[in-house]
């Protein structure tokens, strides 16, 4: 059954079962769908949806070149849709649905996984949405219209890296424009060697489809291609319009009729409250709702200082949202336009809302307030777009200067295309695009507000050996090349990132946003990156003092029941809103959501500089720190690891001789400034060009307040460590290998197992909630006790007591749990690390573990 989106008492279950009940049946076009709370996927009171289309299989008489990477699929009338090209500007293909059916298969992540959450697609362009019915016109993949007397049907665009892929841009004389919705369907406006052309589609009483044409004045004629024969439009100094006749149809429905939505959801937030310092309020989505619809939502954009709001979602639905302030007392949504193409970020500039999808930047207009977007204003299409399923359109951004910035998906399984894994820059007018960065996988992305500094995450895979974090400067290549590339080809040097981050502790790096204008105490102005498989969110330490850039990534907060994507810092509050929803593998329970992470005025205490140096590591908090613990190396652990590049997907960790597995790096001393706000840990052997650091603390402030945390970074360069410049006078760190001294071991305890859970690391590869998706090790929850299956041929089970517990920390090799034993990552071995005291604490935490 499908995951519902919170946790829901079994009154309020069955209550979004009922929802049809309420609110009237309407004839499925879905016949066979699985039994959820929502609609069909495409509404019947609605004139069009975006879908990539294939053809390629219509029919012996027509074109086997027929494919539409950005299609617009419109009801012409009754049973009867058409597809139009936005970028060839043709009809591609008019059919007749089968009654009660969609017009069209479900081959695409959106609609396919709009009632079985987490159903995806097959990578390439073989297994593609297909028309449903009788097709009664179908034409060739070529432009629909040409300047003058031309009735030729070469493609006049530049050739995608594969000759073959049809998803090249738009013609360079002729660009699309908008879509409006009427009463009756939808007006296309397009642009062809500078005459404006209005089409209607719809369907006479004869069963005749028909195109009807209104163009402005023009000086020189044009050739529609794209009918049954072409026709020739002569130059005229006045408005003309125009019929065509396109196909017949028997048997034709009513034509729909479209009225604006005026409805209105109303939820209450749920506050959070406590001793926390950060707190995740939770505003309920609109569910149920009056059209039964899925509610995805991907990202949010604040339009003002009065808590106003819009939100998009993968289904292609935009919001409007007021209330999001205060309480959250009445958080009012109200549906403005629909028919968007798997969209996940949506922005606003001066109050204009943009939103990225397969077919471009589209500007929503409202021109006459009544609340609904009725046209969708194409701002910008001069990328390219393929039909390949995993070139998602996955990041817009807006720059300082009124620029965007935009980040497609990169893996191709069947074609080369032009912008496949790309980061693009649009000017601010979106007439010029500048790709400023490439050979990226599933990039996503952030914008300083100020600066214009680009960041980018990416997924690992093939050729990205784990989750790295970039900055974008321009014109570099980042290292992915898709599967069906030649090995190894890299078309430049590759840019390495600012920081890698490990998979197993962030298996899904997304967008990044910067705290800017923010109320969020200690974290103001700082940059925060959003992790998707395990819903987390993390601080990223920028560090200035390189000439290369670096920066150290922390975790800041994991109380999230959703796979979160976006973020933005509401004008109204100054907290930080995070949407996001499930389709790809995550370890959220939940399908969708949004959050407030609101800051109380309560005391954390936090890293906030994290830096690689040529004796040890430079850490400085925001609070004073007790002396004791900050100057005992026992409270301090580190390792490090290389990483590979290859054709395979993702990467084994690495020592620094090429031999698997990592280095554990044992501090020496530790030291406290004056000021008792930083830490000097000294740590033998430091080198500079390790692609993997983590250091792990487990600290306390002076008045008593935990500081416990891990950061990693990859210390491409090293600082050179001057004490008193740092602000720890005259002192000579010691970096004479350490031994640990058994005298000196605490008692053990629950809370002192957790700590070093987070000083060592631990919550990297292992779970306290049961989860194991991206994790390479088991999880602790229930784990004491339990009977384990051991890896290796002929092994017993074996039970989790005291000793294997024991065992498996200081020597984790011995035995290694069944489905575990091939993950490369590795575990350390604990052995001389850990005291005895420690590895009983840990024994403790894991048996508290219930």
């Amino acid at each position: 059954m499908l995951h519902l989106r919170r946790k829901l008492s079994l009154c309020a279950f069955l209550s979004l079962f009922v929802v049809p009940a309420l609110f009237g049946e309407k004839p499925s076009l879905e016949a066979g769908k699985p039994e959820t709370p929502w609609g069909d996927y495409v509404e019947a009171d609605f004139p069009f949806f975006s879908s990539v289309l294939d053809a390629r299989a219509a029919g012996k008489k027509f074109p086997k070149d027929n494919l539409t990477p950005r299609g617009l699929i419109i009801r012409v009338g009754g049973e009867v849709w058409a597809c139009f090209d936005t970028e060839l500007l043709r009809i591609a293909c008019i059919w007749k649905a089968l009654a009660g059916k969609a017009p069209l298969t479900f081959d695409a992540l959106a609609p396919g996984s709009y009632h079985v959450a987490g159903q995806k697609t097959k990578d390439g362009q073989e297994h593609l949405p297909q028309p449903e019915g009788e097709v009664l016109y179908a034409s060739a993949a070529v432009a629909g219209w040409k300047p003058g007397q031309d009735a030729s049907q070469e493609d006049p665009r530049t050739p995608a890296p594969d000759a073959s892929e049809v998803g090249k841009g738009p013609l360079g004389f002729a660009s699309f424009r908008r879509i409006t919705r009427s009463a009756d369907g939808v007006v296309l406006a397009y642009e062809v060697n500078g005459c404006e052309v209005q089409e209607r589609l719809a369907v006479s009483a004869e069963g005749q489809v028909e195109r009807h044409f209104t163009l402005s004045a023009t000086k020189s004629g044009l050739t529609l291609i794209n009918a049954r024969k072409p026709v020739y439009f002569a130059a005229s100094a006045a408005e003309q319009t125009y019929k065509v006749v396109m196909a017949k149809v028997a048997a034709v429905g009513k034509p729909a009729s479209y009225a604006p939505w005026t409805e209105v959801v109303t939820t209450k937030g749920h506050l959070q409250s406590g001793d926390n310092a950060y707190v995740n309020d939770v505003i309920p989505l609109p569910v149920p709702n009056q059209w039964k619809r899925n509610v995805r939502l991907a990202d949010i954009a604040f339009l003002n200082d009065k808590g106003d709001a819009a939100a998009v979602t993968f289904d292609g639905d935009v919001w409007s949202i007021s209330g999001l302030n205060g309480d959250l007392g009445a958080v009012k949504w109200r549906r403005m336009t629909s028919g968007l193409h798997e969209p996940m970020s949506i922005e606003s500039r001066e109050g204009e809302l943009f939103v990225f999808d397969r077919n471009g930047i589209w500007k929503l207009v409202d021109a006459d307030k009544d609340g609904n977007a009725e046209t969708h204003e194409l701002f910008c299409n001069l990328f390219a777009q393929t039909a390949e399923t995993r070139e998602f359109p996955n990041s817009l951004k807006l720059g300082p200067k009124g620029e965007f910035y935009i980040a497609k998906g990169g893996q191709e399984g069947t074609t080369r295309g032009k912008h496949n894994g790309t980061v693009i820059k649009i000017a601010a007018d979106g007439k010029a695009i500048e790709v400023i960065g490439y050979g990226l996988r599933q990039p996503f992305i952030g914008v300083h507000p100020e600066t214009g500094v680009v960041t980018a995450s990416d997924q690992q895979g093939h050729y990205v050996p784990s989750t790295p974090l970039h900055e974008i400067p321009g014109g570099r290549f980042y290292g992915h090349l898709p599967t069906i590339a030649k090995k190894e080809a890299y078309p430049a040097e590759i840019a390495e990132p600012v920081s890698w981050l490990p998979h197993s502790v962030n298996p899904s790096g997304v967008s990044q946003v910067w705290l800017l204008g923010a109320k969020m105490g200690p974290i103001n102005n700082e940059l925060i990156h959003i992790g998707y498989n395990r819903p987390e969110v993390f601080r990223v330490l920028w560090n200035e003092r390189f000439k290369r850039r670096q920066a150290a990534v922390t975790s800041f907060s994991r109380d999230f029941t959703f796979g979160p994507l976006n973020g933005k810092v509401n004008p109204a509050d100054g907290q930080l809103y995070v949407a996001g929803f499930q389709v790809w593998g995550t370890t959220a329970k939940d399908l969708s959501g949004l959050v407030r992470i609101r800051y109380q005025n309560k005391p954390r205490v936090l890293v906030t500089e994290v830096t690689p140096m040529d004796k040890g590591i430079l850490l400085r908090f925001n609070a004073p720190l007790d002396a004791k613990l900050a100057t005992s190396a026992e409270n301090f652990s580190s390792e490090r690891w290389n990483y590979k590049r290859t054709p395979e997907y993702g990467s084994p960790h690495l020592k620094l001789d090429g031999s698997s597995g990592q280095e554990w790096m044992t501090p020496s001393s530790a030291y406290l400034s004056k000021d008792g706000m930083s830490v000097f840990v000294g740590i033998p052997d430091m080198k500079a060009g390790v692609h993997q650091m983590r250091i792990g603390w487990g600290l306390k402030s002076a008045d008593g307040l935990k500081a416990e945390n891990t950061a990693y970074f990859t210390p491409w360069e090293l600082a050179t460590f001057d004490s008193k410049a740092e602000g720890f006078g005259d002192i000579t760190i010691d970096l004479t290998p350490r031994k640990l001294v058994a005298a000196a071991q605490a008692k053990p305890s629950v809370e002192e197992g957790s700590r070093l859970y987070l000083m060592y690391g631990c919550m990297a590869c292992h779970s306290i909630d049961g989860t194991t998706v991206g994790k390479v090790g088991p999880s602790w929850k229930g784990l004491y006790g339990s009977e384990r299956e051991i890896a290796g041929k002929g092994a017993k089970p074996v039970k989790a007591d005291d000793a294997y517990l024991k065992e498996a920390i200081l020597d984790p090799a011995a035995k290694v749990v069944k489905g575990f034993e091939k993950f490369d990552t590795g575990m350390p071995i604990y052995a001389g690390a850990l005291t005895d005291a420690q590895v009983d604490s840990l024994i403790l935490y894991i048996k508290s573990l219930k």
